[in-house]
């Protein structure tokens, strides 16, 4: 997408582009939409940065007035509720305006995430001994054993890693912090970094995944490396970062996980957000059914 008249737009444009991996189109349409928010605002001598829930339903209703059609306004509601959350994230508000926000209904589209086999391909990529397989394994192992939003895993510190107890303690959004366990192969794959770590840094950043510099990894570079590891392992679809975590999500529900602990383990404020997750394929239902029911 080219550059617009904001430099904030053009950040998170960028945003949906590398770390959500949305489509060229996608992203253009999320921008226009917010880019066209940036405007009413700015006509009206208010910044859209600091909008409150009314003047963005204000908005909404001019939109509608001028005859956006309901599929469009589904997509500007999402569109603005993805930026605000994108500007909570990065602490540039306190919290998001726009997670009230009602659009006309539309049936919810299903995460994508990736099978069990995918999984172990990704998982095998970084086979090496270099210091960038061992850190990509430990990444990769974590982000499958805890479902971590990037901006969670990379603000993580070693001293939030527990090894002996197998918790990670995760800040999140609202600066919510929460406990997340960590199963034996992410904690081996932790140690084995975290040791190298030590070897190769005299002076490094705080943070706990770090790039050759021994600087803090940047959202652009996360992307980035699991990119090339998808492509290392042969899948057929871009890895990123949230595609992970929804496969945590999935993979735990389909194993038998109840829905509450899932909840708890992704940050959520809100069952109804978890609940999305709860699409098990049709073999996983019928093998359930099978094992479950009295008559079968």
């Amino acid at each position: 997408m080219s550059g617009t008249a904001d430099p904030l737009l053009d950040e998170y444009a960028r945003c949906l582009s590398l770390e959500r991996g949305l489509s060229p189109r996608t992203v253009a349409a999320y921008a226009s939409d917010v880019g066209r928010l940036l405007a009413w605002a700015a006509a009206r001598g208010l910044d859209a940065r600091s909008a409150t829930r009314s003047q963005l339903d204000d908005f909404l209703w001019d939109e509608r007035r001028r005859g956006l059609k309901p599929a469009s306004l589904r997509r500007a509601v999402e569109a603005l509720r993805s930026f605000y959350a994108y500007l909570a994230v990065e602490r540039r508000l306190p919290e998001s305006p726009a997670d009230a926000l009602k659009g006309p209904r539309t049936p919810k589209r299903l995460p994508k995430f990736l099978t069990r086999g995918d999984a172990a391909r990704l998982l095998a990529a970084p086979s090496g001994d270099s210091y960038e397989d061992v850190r990509d394994r430990a990444m990769l192992e974590l982000l499958y054993a805890s479902g971590l939003r990037v901006s969670e895993v990379l603000t993580l510190t070693p001293e939030a890693v527990n090894l002996q107890e197998g918790w990670v303690r995760v800040l999140g959004k609202g600066s919510k912090e929460r406990l997340v366990p960590a199963h034996a192969r992410a904690l081996a794959a932790l140690r084995a970094y975290l040791a190298l770590r030590e070897r190769r840094f005299k002076s490094p950043a705080p943070e706990l995944f770090l790039g050759r510099s021994g600087r803090r990894l940047s959202r652009v570079q996360f992307w980035r490396i699991l990119r090339a590891l998808g492509r290392r392992a042969g899948l057929s679809s871009p890895v990123h970062p949230h595609l992970l975590r929804h496969t945590f999500a999935t993979h735990l529900l389909e194993g038998g996980a109840d829905l509450r602990s899932v909840q708890e383990m992704l940050g959520h404020a809100d069952l109804s957000t978890t609940q999305i997750y709860t699409h098990l394929d049709a073999s996983a239902l019928k093998a359930a059914h099978a094992r479950h029911h009295p008559r079968g």
